[in-house]
């Protein structure tokens, strides 16, 4: 139940996905949403489902980030929360074809546009004396994938968190992230099936991939009270992803299937 006394979070990318999830979830846990999303009509579609308030914004420009900071703070007051979901991805290129135009828009995206965002709202919030902010960065950000573009992006993402969690920790800002691995969010699953090895789920160390929810529950509890003393820090949400990465060079974790075994199930 949100009340006027209830702590402000904006969540940008909160129309789909993770972002969405975010939303119900803090929502459901007393927080007021300012939803925002390049797509306002989804923005006010879950705005509208949860009675927070939505906005539309491009985080590439940071113009249009500071008149969005203001036109929140008149309607609903201070922010005490900034969550960044919005991402942009790629398709997959060898590096000698990759189309220079999709990396750039990547990195546009998912670095220009966490940084804008984190820098908007975590000077307000310096200013203020308090705030937490939460970055999504992604699993392929800690080592090497065919994501040319979006595991460094990703990566850039994990450095700027660690950053700014010591530019503001001073001013009582604290700064996190967390990194998702394979989420099934209804663009994962759009997406072509020959993408991932037929036997993904096998290769996690719960053997399975998460709902958007559990990665919005990580989210939401480093953008709480209940996580006062911690800043600087990146939580994996990936099933064990990361942890058993490096199994299959000894045929693969205790009883995951083999890719033959996956494609007949």
């Amino acid at each position: 139940m949100q009340t006027s006394e209830a702590k402000l979070a904006v969540v940008i990318g909160g129309g789909n996905g993770i972002g969405e999830a975010c939303c119900r979830v803090m929502a459901e846990r007393g927080w007021r949403i300012a939803v925002v999303d390049l797509d306002l009509a989804a923005a006010e579609r879950v705005a509208k489902e949860i009675g927070g308030r939505g906005y539309n914004v491009d985080i590439r420009n940071l113009e249009a980030m500071e008149a969005l900071a203001n036109r929140i703070e008149r309607h609903s007051g201070s922010v005490h929360s900034l969550v960044v979901t919005a991402a942009a991805f790629q398709e997959r290129h060898a590096p000698h074809d990759f189309p220079m135009d999709q990396w750039r828009a990547v990195m546009q995206v998912n670095v220009e546009g966490t940084f804008n965002a984190n820098r908007v709202f975590g000077t307000r919030m310096a200013r203020r004396g308090g705030g937490s902010i939460v970055n999504t960065a992604s699993v392929v950000g800690h080592g090497s994938s065919p994501q040319l573009a979006y595991g460094p992006s990703k990566a850039a993402v994990l450095n700027i968190t660690q950053s700014l969690a010591s530019e503001w920790g001073h001013s009582g800002v604290r700064v996190n992230s967390v990194s998702p691995g394979s989420t099934l969010t209804a663009r994962h699953l759009a997406r072509d099936p020959g993408r991932y090895a037929r036997n993904i789920d096998s290769q996690m160390a719960l053997g399975r991939r998460m709902q958007p929810n559990e990665v919005a529950e990580g989210i939401e509890f480093l953008a709480s009270d209940r996580a006062s003393a911690i800043t600087g820090t990146d939580l994996l949400i990936d099933a064990g992803w990361l942890a058993a990465s490096t199994w299959g060079f000894y045929g693969g974790v205790p009883g995951a299937r083999s890719a033959d075994e996956a494609s007949r199930a």
